[in-house]
C-alpha cells in the first residue's frame, strides 16, 4: 500500500506544530500543562525542517538561489522573531531565527559536498556549527542535518538518525533540567516528553511519507512555507505587546 502523505502535507503540519510552539513561548503562562504540551508538540517542526533541507539540497535546481532564499527570509524574520519571543518587555535580541540556522546548515551541506580535504572540510563544518550556537536550535540543527545527510537513501539509517536526534535532545534536556524550566526531579519526565515531537516526525517520515509533492498548488505551497514564518511571528509579537 502506498504511503499516504506527501511532502507538502507534512510541511503544513509542521507549520501548525511550530505555531503551537511559538504560541506557548509568546503568549501562554510558562510551566503550565498546556504550554508544555504545545512546546513539546512543536519540537516536531525543527527536525522535520532539517530533514527536508537535506532532501531539498539534493533535488534543487539551483543551490545558490535556495541559499539566497533562506538568507533573505532569515533577515526578514529576525525582527518578528525577537518581537514574538521577547519576555517581559517590548523588544530584545533573542538570538538569530531558524531561517538563519537553516542557511548555515545548508552551507554545512555545501562544505560536506564540495570541500575535498578532510581537515579543511571538518574545520569548515565545525566553524559553521559554532555559528549556529547563536541561532534557534543552536547545535541541534547541524547535528540533525548531518545525521540525515549520512542517512540519505537508507530507511534503516533514517530510523537510526531520528532515534539519535531524539536521544540527543532528550539527554540535553535531562542534563539541563529543560534549560531551567523544571526541577532536577522533574527533568526525566520533561526529557522524555521533549523527545515526543522528534519521534513523531520520525514516524511520519519513515512510515507515512511517500517522497512526492502535491499534484497542484506547488508554487503557492513553496512561498507559503517561507512567508508563514515571519508573518505568524509578527502577529504573535504584536498580540504579546498588546497584552503587556
Amino acid at each position: 500500500m502506498e504511503k499516504p502523505l506527501n511532502r507538502d502535507v507534512i510541511k503544513y503540519f509542521a507549520m501548525f506544530t511550530m505555531l503551537l510552539n511559538h504560541i506557548a513561548f509568546a503568549l501562554l503562562p510558562p510551566n503550565t500543562l498546556l504550554s508544555e504540551i504545545f512546546i513539546n508538540i512543536g519540537f516536531f517542526t525543527a527536525v522535520t525542517m532539517c530533514y527536508f533541507l537535506v532532501e531539498g539540497y539534493g533535488y534543487t535546481r539551483s543551490k545558490k538561489r535556495y541559499a539566497q532564499r533562506l538568507l533573505l527570509f532569515g533577515i526578514v524574520s529576525e525582527v518578528p522573531f525577537c518581537l514574538a519571543l521577547t519576555q517581559g518587555e517590548i523588544f530584545a535580541f533573542c538570538g538569530f531565527n531558524m531561517m538563519f540556522t537553516l542557511f548555515l546548515c545548508f552551507l554545512i551541506l555545501c562544505a560536506r559536498e564540495h570541500i575535498a580535504g578532510k581537515l579543511p572540510r571538518t574545520l569548515a563544518i565545525t566553524g559553521l556549527t559554532v555559528l549556529c550556537i547563536f541561532c534557534d536550535w543552536s547545535f541541534f540543527a547541524p547535528l540533525f542535518t548531518l545525521l540525515f545527510a549520512w542517512a540519505k537513501g537508507s530507511e534503516k539509517r533514517t530510523k537510526c538518525a531520528f532515534v539519535c536526534c531524539a536521544a540527543s535532545f532528550g539527554l540535553f534536556n535531562l542534563l539541563s533540567n529543560g534549560l531551567g524550566r523544571c526541577t532536577p526531579q522533574e527533568s526525566p519526565l520533561y526529557a522524555a516528553a521533549s523527545m515526543a515531537g522528534i519521534l513523531l516526525s520520525g514516524f511520519v517520515i519513515v512510515y507515512l511519507y511517500n517522497g512526492k509533492r502535491m499534484d497542484f498548488g506547488r508554487t503557492f505551497s513553496k512561498w507559503f512555507f517561507y512567508l508563514f514564518y515571519p508573518v505568524h511571528l509578527l502577529i504573535l509579537g504584536l498580540i504579546r505587546i498588546a497584552l503587556l
